[in-house]
This record gives C-alpha cells, sequence and structure tokens, in this order.
C-alpha cells in the first residue's frame, strides 16, 4: 500500500490563486503573472500566471510537448521571456541572469542528469555550495589557514546534504559510476547546496523503480520539512504527483488549462480530455 503523506490545505490569495494555508500571510516564493514566449512565430508559453507559497509542493504537470521545461527554462532564464514578469521572492528578475537567478533563490535539476561525472560525489556539492564558500585568490592558490578553514566547512556541509539520501559513505566515489537512481539523487543535493528557496526538479522520478520513487516521495517532503523551502516539480509519475503535491498547474499547447488541488485536477474534464483525448459521442 502506498504511503499518504498529509498534505496542506489550500486557500485563495488575492492573486486569484491558491496556496498552502500556513503560507497565506508570507511572501509567496514565486509569482509569474502573463508570462509567455514566442520562438519566431511560434508562441510556445503564453498567459502563464502561477503562485507558489513559501513552503509548498507544487506540481506542473502536462502531456509531452506542452511546454513545462519551457517554464522552467524561462524561470531559470535559460530563455527571456517575451512578455510577462517573474517575481521571485517578491523580487522581479527581468534583468537577471542564470547564474543570479540562482543566487536569488533558485535551483533546478534537469531531464538529462547534468552532473560532473569524473569528479568525486563530494566535489559535486561542493560546487553547489559556491555560493557560500568563499576566500580570496591568494588564500586558496597559497593554501593559506582561511583557505583550510572554508575547505573544511564546504566538507562538513557536503557529507550533511548527502546524508539527506543516505550518500555521504559515497562521498568519494566518480559521480559517473554511480547507479542512475543515485545519479538523480546526487543532482538533487547538488541543487540544495546552492541554498534555494524554490527548488524545481525536473521529472525526478524518471528511470526509477517503484521503491526508488517511494523514497523519493518521502524525500522531497523531508526537503521542504527541512529547509522550509518550495519545490515544484515537473512529473509524469502521477501517484507521486497527486500523493505530494498541494496545488498543481496543468499545460497544454503552452497554456495552463486547470489549476487547483489533487482532487479538483482529478476530476477536471479538460484535463482528462488533453491526456486521454476527447471521448466520441455514443
Amino acid at each position: 500500500m502506498a504511503k499518504e503523506f498529509r498534505r496542506g490545505k489550500m486557500v485563495p490569495v488575492p492573486s486569484h490563486s491558491i496556496v498552502p494555508e500556513r503560507d497565506v500571510n508570507r511572501l509567496p516564493v514565486l509569482e509569474c503573472q502573463h508570462l509567455g514566449i514566442d520562438f519566431g512565430g511560434l508562441t510556445a508559453v503564453d498567459e502563464f500566471n502561477l503562485t507558489i507559497g513559501r513552503t509548498e509542493i507544487a506540481g506542473l504537470i502536462g502531456p509531452n510537448g506542452a511546454g513545462k521545461t519551457t517554464v522552467f527554462n524561462l524561470l531559470t532564464k535559460v530563455y527571456q521571456p517575451t512578455r510577462g514578469t517573474i517575481l521571485l521572492n517578491g523580487k522581479d528578475t527581468h534583468s537577471m541572469t542564470t547564474s543570479q537567478v540562482n543566487q536569488n533563490g533558485i535551483a533546478r535539476t534537469f531531464q538529462n542528469i547534468r552532473l560532473f561525472s569524473n569528479l568525486t560525489v563530494e566535489e559535486n556539492v561542493k560546487v553547489g555550495l559556491h555560493n557560500q564558500i568563499r576566500y580570496p585568490m591568494w588564500d586558496g592558490l597559497l593554501r593559506l589557514p582561511r583557505f583550510w578553514k572554508q575547505e573544511k566547512l564546504a566538507h562538513e556541509s557536503a557529507l550533511e546534504l548527502l546524508s539527506i539520501f543516505g550518500m555521504q559513505d559515497l562521498a568519494s566515489h566518480e559521480a559517473g559510476s554511480l547507479p542512475y537512481g543515485a545519479q538523480r539523487r546526487l543532482e538533487i543535493v547538488r541543487a540544495l547546496a546552492t541554498n534555494p528557496s524554490l527548488l524545481l526538479l525536473d521529472e525526478p522520478a524518471a528511470g526509477m523503480n517503484p521503491s526508488e520513487t517511494a523514497d523519493l516521495m518521502e524525500n522531497i517532503v523531508r526537503i521542504r520539512d527541512t529547509f522550509q523551502i518550495a519545490v515544484m516539480l515537473i512529473e509524469h509519475d502521477m501517484n507521486l504527483v497527486m500523493n505530494i503535491c498541494e496545488g498543481i498547474c496543468v499545460l497544454n499547447f503552452g497554456r495552463i488549462i486547470a489549476k487547483g488541488t489533487p482532487e479538483d485536477i482529478q476530476a477536471n474534464p479538460a484535463v482528462i480530455e488533453a491526456y486521454l483525448g476527447k471521448q466520441k459521442e455514443a
């Protein structure tokens, strides 16, 4: 029997969206207003409006080609929006680069794993810690005491983060030698190392077996509770989405066709049609 997760009650906010009740009097971590992008004459995403509460686990779902990863690319400034506004912790990201968006609170994983395969597991996590562990260039070149102090802190932080997934004993292993599921988990840990307020997970359960997926669900909830951050995930595993997501947004052909709780989404005729096709009348 699948484990049941307690989801927060969703309540309306002035932006005509819903957020978890616990987040209702707090500044949303993310607000997208009339967001859209065109590639030449093709509109890939249009009128994307979404609010995510500070500790919400949100889902972004839809058929293949619906525009989900394009939305993630807009949020992280891989693509610059053609129109609309993205507010991250209340700050307009219009003039930000990808690295600046990361420094201001968004971290992500990818559909295709993007680890540094030849580096160790710990070294991959330390890459994510670069925003927090700093020392002057000369300290690093000359291996001065401040360098070693920062390296010790980075080592301890990396092991602590790896322990979330029970991977601390793999710290010295080469990342490319890990099984597929472990590489997926390492990518999440590396993203967490950047100290985000919003973690974007692009198909985190892809390639995982049912046992690994069940563990992943527990870990996503634990990450949210431990770090008190928001998580937004793209996922095709509907059991995962419906069990842990509190608010769900459904895209089809680049436009939102439904938003609501898992119960709302499961009963929505437009969503059923998008996934199953329009049923012919008898």
